[in-house]
């Protein structure tokens, strides 16, 4: 197939290249060409008429929970039956591609045991494994659960540690279980204080690294992102009260940090009956306004001190809905990234972040992940709502 006379956008700059074709064979990108320097496609290409529309990657979203359905209420859905929560990540399949998305990083899901292969643990894995390899759902990586200091999460949604001393042996099995990634819970039930020490994360980090796993920590307040930045965690989930030394040691560190600012503004419309997430209390509409200047603040302070940026929607384990990404990537122009860079976010820093060099990324011989939208995301990033087609 033959997409003639497109624009591309692959987030690689901010200059939009126009008048651009692209030759797909067997889900391959064939060659990338001026339209009106095309080599001949041959007689069995099918044409398709791109005049008009931006091509950009496959978007990254870097923080989704696929087995459950977003709203406020995320926290009750976590304990729905197992059987709903298998239906609700196929629904959540179906949202994301339509929406252009074609990685999903998963990054907890109940443990439950799994009605289709009878396996008891996190349900996403079960999902990324029966996803593997078929073009109408997104590449998954995933985590397994949650784990926490006991309290800081119902027992029932995460693996619960007493001692930090515990950590080791729950990545463990979480490794066991055949997780990607391991995701730690950095807010602890004492909002003043980080719930493990550096030296317990670190020693978690370098036995996930050991065993060619990664690290990412959940981290709404200071205190957790302080410990997770100094010792040396993948990522930071979130992110919402960073300062200038722990944006610094994250540079230093190679620590990128997971953006979901778009989470701050589903607050807004948050009902009388609606619990916020600990790391957001209180929750009167001053308090979130507050809260989403800090987190603002804190995405330009990492850029300024050079870490690298993913987006996620939170979609699942926030109340946000999973075909929501381009959400996200305003959210980021809006806190001051060029609309290029926020692109890339959603993009090649997803695939980065992934360690997969194919998610994210448009190039010869690499595969035909391709959206294909109408307007130009380098000056309007609400072009990205606008997706006509997804390879």
């Amino acid at each position: 197939m033959l997409y003639r006379d497109a624009a591309l956008a692959d987030a690689t700059g901010p200059e939009l290249q126009l008048g651009v074709s692209v030759l797909v064979v067997e889900d391959r990108i064939g060659w990338i060409r001026p339209s009106d320097d095309e080599p001949d496609p041959g007689p069995d290409v099918e044409v398709v008429d791109a005049s008009g529309c931006t091509i950009v990657p496959g978007l990254v979203d870097s923080h989704s929970h696929l087995t459950l359905p977003g709203g406020a209420h995320w926290i009750d859905r976590g304990f729905d039956s197992a059987e709903t929560l298998l239906k609700v990540a196929e629904d959540n399949a179906r949202l994301q591609r339509a929406a252009g998305v074609r990685w999903a990083r998963d990054v907890g899901s109940p443990r439950r045991t799994d009605p289709v292969d009878g396996r008891t643990r996190a349900l996403a894995l079960g999902v990324r494994d029966r996803w593997a390899g078929r073009r109408e759902y997104p590449y998954v990586r995933a985590a397994g659960t949650w784990i926490t200091r006991t309290g800081s999460l119902p027992s029932d949604l995460s693996v619960e540690v007493d001692h930090g001393a515990d950590l080791v042996e729950a990545v463990s099995k979480q490794l066991d279980d055949g997780a990607d990634l391991v995701k730690l819970y950095l807010d602890g039930p004492d909002r003043e204080a980080a719930p493990f020490t550096v030296d317990e994360v670190r020693a978690v980090v370098s036995h996930a690294h050991s065993r060619g796993a990664r690290i990412t920590a959940h981290s709404g307040l200071l205190p957790g992102a302080r410990v997770g930045a100094e010792a040396g965690v993948d990522s930071l989930e979130h992110g919402f009260q960073l300062d200038a030394d722990v944006a610094s040691l994250m540079a230093v560190n190679r620590v990128a940090l997971v953006s979901t600012l778009a989470v701050m503004e589903s607050w807004r419309s948050f009902g009388r009956t609606t619990s916020l997430p600990r790391f957001a209390s209180p929750s009167g509409q001053e308090q979130i306004a507050g809260r989403r200047e800090w987190a603002h603040e804190s995405v330009r302070l990492a850029v300024r001190a050079g870490v690298v940026i993913a987006a996620g929607t939170d979609f699942g384990g926030g109340s946000l809905r999973a075909n929501q990404l381009a959400w996200e990537v305003e959210c980021l122009v809006t806190a001051g990234l060029e609309p290029w860079q926020a692109l890339a976010a959603a993009t090649r820093n997803g695939g980065e972040l992934l360690g997969e060099q194919d998610a994210g990324v448009i190039r010869e011989g690499g595969p035909a992940d391709l959206v294909l939208l109408h307007g130009d995301p380098y000056s309007d990033p609400s072009s990205l709502w606008r997706v006509w087609r997804v390879t």
